[in-house]
């Protein structure tokens, strides 16, 4: 097979989930192994790195064999780079989209694709009018615990599901006794930080995907650490929310709940745990495992003592569900799925309107807790 080159621009490549996940794990090994088919084609991409830091880029590009350039402007006028990824600075990426789309290149973005749902539908109408081919990065279904836990929904081994749950987060300090594990921006809104607009439109497709249409949410946020210390040393405020709790209706009459946390120590089995009952059977997946429990397996829980402990071990009916194979990289299989589209038209599960739902879904939050009220999700189109 010939190959297809595909020069690709990475915006923001000096980011850790750019320079780790897309090109380490992604991209440098679909062009290093240079076997990614596309019907009668094989595709080779060809990857320029851009950012604001000279010597950071310089360094990762030297490591991947990529070129590097920190001008914007100069890479999106070259014809020699049909696609634009953006993982930079959620609070930039409108901008740079809509000049990457004004130049005519295909559009790959990191979630949120937008700030808000009404400036996502504005960047879609520029790429119909233009068109080009688009995605958004939708990676955690593809995690192998949730790979695991997609298989059985599609198996039916649930029977009708009734209930779900999604637990996530972990502490994040404050940076006065320990450094904090999360950029200052995270926590404040005029950068586009805020629990909900970066967890939440991952928990939009990953529910969706597993169970169908969610039918409307309500939500309530707080803030566990109302100030934190910067990169720099200096003290701020935060405003926005780093804990989240939501109660939601699906369209097959299903509840669930997702309880995401900045400010939670973690007692689980993960630090993302999804689990869904049904009328035949439980499952409960975290990033990399997955047990089940059978009506068959499920032990007749009759009552409680309290005033003795029962010693009662309820993790030991649960079964592991095997292996389906080598795991894969989530971050890899979105790219390849995406450099197919581009390639040969292929369909794009996670085009750029999916990741619109995402925001609109945590719109729907945002607003439930502003309105203290349940709100509608618009219907899947």
């Amino acid at each position: 097979m010939a190959p297809t080159t595909i020069g690709i621009i990475l915006n923001g490549a000096t980011g850790r989930i750019c320079s780790t996940q897309h090109l380490a794990n992604a991209l440098a090994p679909i062009r290093d192994e240079g076997r990614l088919p596309a019907g009668g084609d094989r595709i080779v991409p060809n990857l320029i790195l851009v950012g604001r830091n000279a010597e950071k880029l310089a360094a990762i590009a030297k490591s991947y064999g990529a070129e590097w350039s920190t001008d914007v402007d100069a890479v999106l006028a070259d014809p020699a780079y049909t696609v634009f990824f953006d993982a930079a600075a959620t609070a930039q990426r409108q901008g740079v989209l809509e000049r990457a789309i004004a130049a005519g290149k295909h559009i790959y973005s990191e979630k949120p694709v937008a700030l808000t749902s009404a400036k996502g539908l504005e960047l879609m109408r520029a790429i119909d009018a233009k068109g080009v081919r688009h995605g958004a990065v939708e990676d955690k279904l593809y995690l192998p615990g949730l790979q695991k836990l997609s298989r059985l929904a599609a198996s039916d081994f649930f029977g009708r599901v009734v209930g779900f749950r999604i637990e996530f987060g972990w502490w994040v300090f404050d940076g006065t006794e320990v450094p904090c594990q999360r950029p200052s921006w995270n926590y404040r809104k005029r950068d586009g930080g805020g629990l909900i607009l970066d967890m939440y439109p991952h928990w939009r497709y990953v529910i969706e995907g597993l169970l169908g249409p969610i039918r409307r949410v309500v939500t309530s946020l707080s803030t566990a650490t109302p100030e934190r210390i910067d990169e720099r040393g200096e003290r701020y405020t935060v405003d926005v929310e780093d804990s989240a709790a939501t109660l939601l209706e699906m369209e097959s009459g299903a509840t669930g709940t997702i309880l995401s946390s900045w400010a939670t120590r973690v007692r689980r089995d993960d630090l993302l745990t999804v689990q869904i009952d049904g009328t035949q059977g439980s499952a409960l997946a975290g990033l990399h495992k997955c047990w089940t429990v059978s009506n068959a397996q499920t032990p007749r829980t009759a009552h409680f003592s309290i005033a003795t402990d029962l010693g009662i071990d309820y993790r030991t009916h649960w079964t592991e569900v095997t292996d389906g194979g080598p795991a894969r990289n989530p971050y890899r299989v979105g790219w390849e799925d995406f450099l197919r589209h581009i390639a040969t038209g292929s369909p794009m599960k996670a085009d750029f309107a999916a990741g619109i739902r995402d925001v609109q879904f945590a719109e729907a939050c945002y607003r439930s807790m502003k309105d203290r009220t349940w709100i509608d999700l618009a219907p899947r189109s």
